[in-house]
């Protein structure tokens, strides 16, 4: 329970510093802030299958593709009640996105997860750039236009006192970002765990050992792709419009890094780095203003992912939670 405490100190942390620097009321804030839940998510649901299975996927935006359209048609055409009830009808929504993606997870594992290495990276890129051509030509889902007029998580009157529509989102955000962390902790403590790590780390001597090695690949697809379609949910509610072009090749490229930059196989890992590649793009941003207009934003972010890759390529913690860096420093320290 105490690993929980870390994603919670993380969120209470990010809404106290945004309330004393008055930023909760700028729209602009508020979005940042609100993707940060989006890519821990996502970037925590692959580290599931890369990092703690050994497995390269590349098609991590199709299921979050999934997860945002079943929320997006679910919630445009189904009027959503007011009040108190509609945040347990979002929780409803979110979750069947997840569970829709997680059914797309296992038609699309079942068979290419008997693949290894670049093979499966090449299926995994297919599946979600068919994801995406597909959602451009159904005109069902809005065709290239998308979908807009996501609703976003409503405001909550208590006898007075009202809870913003941000401080819900964030609410919203924080009990699915517990929930992911929680159950990928509880999992890979678990026997089904040690199964993720075996074949992570021989997957020969994992099958000599009588481990279904494609059923257990299988599972820690089907269950990242439950979360990336949580993600996805979260995606359509906070930016209220979606279409295909969200969730291109590079969104996939983006939870990669996510993993590779946190440290294959940590969680806290992946919390820090979706920190750091939601921030340091828009923190850049502003040096436009100095450089006479010139956007060397993406040039500085792409040298600084490369130092960083370059001084420490196993990751900011390689396959350690942050918990166990401050044990080791603290009996350091003690000796």
């Amino acid at each position: 329970m105490k690993a929980l405490k870390i994603p919670l100190i993380a969120a209470v942390g990010i809404i106290a510093i945004a309330s004393l620097l008055g930023l909760l009321t700028n729209p602009y804030i508020q979005l940042i802030i609100l993707f940060l839940f989006i890519n821990s998510i996502m970037g925590m649901s692959l580290n599931l299958v890369n990092g703690y299975t050994g497995q390269f996927s590349l098609g991590h935006a199709g299921f979050v593709a999934v997860g945002a359209y079943f929320t997006a048609i679910m919630t445009t055409k189904f009027p959503v009640p007011a009040g108190l009830l509609s945040i347990p009808y979002f929780v409803l929504i979110s979750l069947g996105g997840g569970l829709v993606a997680s059914m797309f997870g296992y038609i699309v594992g079942l068979p290419s997860l008997r693949l290894k290495g670049d093979y499966l990276a090449i299926v995994t890129l297919g599946f979600g750039e068919i994801i995406r051509v597909s959602l451009n030509n159904i005109s069902y889902f809005g065709g290239a236009l998308g979908v807009s007029s996501v609703p976003s998580l409503p405001e909550i009157d208590l006898g007075g006192f009202v809870i913003s529509s941000f401080i819900t989102s964030v609410a919203f955000g924080t009990f699915w970002a517990l929930i992911c962390f929680f159950v990928i902790w509880r999992l890979l403590k678990s026997s089904h765990g040690r199964c993720f790590l075996s074949v992570r780390e021989d997957e020969i001597a994992a099958e000599a050992m009588g481990i279904n090695t494609t059923k257990t690949k299988v599972q820690a697809f089907v269950v990242s792709s439950f979360f990336a379609g949580i993600s996805g949910a979260l995606f359509a509610h906070f930016t209220n419009y979606i279409s295909p072009a969200s969730f291109t090749f590079l969104m996939s490229i983006d939870a990669v890094i996510i993993v590779v930059l946190g440290g294959m196989g940590s969680m806290t890992g992946c919390i820090t780095s979706a920190f750091i590649i939601t921030l340091l793009p828009e923190i850049l941003r502003s040096l436009k203003d100095y450089t006479g207009g010139i956007d060397f934003r993406m040039i500085i972010y792409s040298l600084a992912l490369i130092l960083i890759m370059i001084l420490r390529p196993q990751g900011l913690f390689g396959d350690r939670e942050i918990t166990s860096l401050w044990r080791k420093k603290n009996v350091g320290s003690s000796t």
